[in-house]
């Protein structure tokens, strides 16, 4: 069995953090509260041309999609700094659109990066956190993934996915020493609609009306939305307990109430309140 007096024994150094999806959004405010708190941290993007003056932390280029790209920077990142003690698997996309419209390609594409990619992440730091004794890893999911919303489908399938597996995860992993949790944030205020893929609102489909209803709605949440780095915070309050809980849900006291109901309410009765909410 492994123990976590080592791992205990490195956390008196500075801790050294990976997130992916680290260059905007909820990954930019996560990165840089941890650094203001004395971690060491490295952010990830596609792209490290688009961001030539971030200054934040350290950002270095990983594609979640491709195992080759996130063995060589988790591999950079050990390299550099002797361990890795927090993986933080944030980077994801959006999508829109009705179940039966939406084209698989994309379909496979946000299964690609919100659900294979954190898998890619956590298999490539987990030797490395049972070499030193312990680590912590946080899943950011979404309050989304804990329910099928209309039109969202199946970006609430990848994120129920993902934590289903942190579940599944934290109970084969439990006597090295390493914590993980899901942390599931509502609707903040961040860039991701902008990214987001919609499936197109076609002329003359029986959905036409009703989705570009629930789309404008949509993004009238995430405009709206709160300070993602409430979530940076909450990311902070886990890597310091000793022993996390499983799921953390962060956003308005609605979006935390709707999983309440979820759990409480007759199934019919809480499609209800959802068609209702959307205006379906």
């Amino acid at each position: 069995m492994y123990l976590l007096g080592h791992f205990q024994t490195l956390q008196m150094d500075k801790k050294v953090v990976l997130i992916t999806g680290g260059s905007s959004g909820i990954g930019k405010s996560i990165g840089t509260y941890l650094t203001s708190k004395d971690f060491t941290v490295y952010g990830t993007t596609r792209n490290l041309d688009k961001y030539p003056n971030f200054d934040a932390f350290q950002l270095i280029a990983l594609d979640v999609k491709l195992p080759e790209s996130v063995e060589a920077a988790v591999t950079k990142v050990i390299a550099a700094e002797g361990r890795l003690d927090i993986l933080i698997n944030n980077a994801g996309v959006g999508i829109t659109g009705p179940i039966e419209e939406t084209p698989h390609e994309e379909i496979l594409n946000v299964f690609d990066t919100n659900f294979h990619g954190p898998i890619h992440m956590m298999k490539a730091v987990l030797p490395q956190m049972r070499k030193q004794g312990g680590g912590v890893i946080i899943n950011i999911t979404s309050i989304a993934g804990y329910m099928g919303l209309p039109f969202r489908g199946y970006y609430s399938a990848t994120k129920g996915a993902l934590s289903l597996v942190t579940e599944a995860l934290r109970m084969e992993t439990k006597n090295f020493g390493i914590r993980i949790s899901n942390l599931a944030p509502g609707d903040f205020a961040t860039n991701i609609a902008a990214g987001r893929y919609h499936a197109p609102v076609t002329k003359g489909s029986a959905y036409e009306e009703v989705y570009q209803k629930s789309l404008d709605l949509m993004n009238e949440h995430v405009d709206a939305g709160g300070d993602p780095m409430q979530v940076a915070h909450k990311v902070h309050a886990i890597i310091e307990k000793r022993n996390p809980n499983i799921h953390y849900p962060v956003g308005e006291f609605m979006q935390r109430l709707s999983l309440l109901l979820k759990r409480i309410l007759p199934g019919k009765l809480y499609e209800k309140l959802l068609t209702n909410h959307y205006k379906l």
